[in-house]
């Protein structure tokens, strides 16, 4: 129990997933965002991520921002077994449920939002199901990259929904996500240095744009 007037400790994260689908036809997929930021914090800290089977994805650990030890990881089980593998890493190396950031695609934010929190629900994404399922506990925190809606979305039936999904991004949207994609690495490098708690403030207030 927290005594009266200490404060709560702080969230690091130590283990962090994109979500995504293997196969090469989902490369560069809206719904595979997740992937794509893995890739970009691994280029960013020089992290080798390759395949490994015991923990049935693409995983990798090496020294991030502010010196902290830090692991990568994409599942290859596809969407909706996601959480099979982070319980793999979970289970494994002992992490507890809060040292997890998920990061994944959410057509309710539009092109160029971020959301972190630090707990919440899978808000329908089969992705976080499965993590929830198998951490648990939805009490651990998580960066939701805005991909926004299916045009004229009111009228859009669940074939449209999908189709927008996994369809890939136009030229102009690629643009855009790669800078999205830079402003994840400063959020997840914020959290890294001062908990996500503190990078919530800067990670939610911005919305990322390209000047054309």
């Amino acid at each position: 129990m927290t005594e009266v007037g200490t404060q709560p400790a702080l969230v690091i994260p130590q283990l962090i997933v994109g979500l995504g689908n293997p196969e090469p036809k989902y490369e560069q997929t809206r719904h595979n965002i997740g992937f794509a930021a893995v890739d970009a914090l691994a280029r960013a800290w020089q992290i080798s991520v390759t395949e490994n089977r015991k923990f049935q994805g693409e995983y990798g650990e090496g020294i991030a921002f502010a010196g902290n030890k830090i692991r990568l990881l994409k599942p290859l089980t596809y969407m909706n077994r996601s959480g099979q593998a982070i319980q793999s890493v979970t289970s494994w190396y002992k992490l507890p449920p809060e040292s997890v950031l998920i990061i994944y695609d959410d057509m309710d934010l539009p092109l160029g939002k971020t959301r972190l929190r630090l707990s919440g629900s899978a808000g329908g994404h089969n992705g976080m199901k499965s993590a929830i399922a198998h951490l648990s506990t939805q009490n651990f925190p998580r960066l939701r990259i805005g991909i926004g809606k299916p045009k004229d979305a009111a009228n859009s039936d669940n074939s449209e929904t999908v189709s927008h999904v996994l369809g890939k991004f136009s030229a102009a949207e690629t643009q855009l996500m790669s800078a999205v994609l830079q402003f994840v690495v400063e959020c997840v490098e914020m959290s890294l240095k001062q908990g996500v708690e503190k990078a919530m403030n800067r990670c939610n207030s911005r919305t990322v744009e390209v000047n054309s």
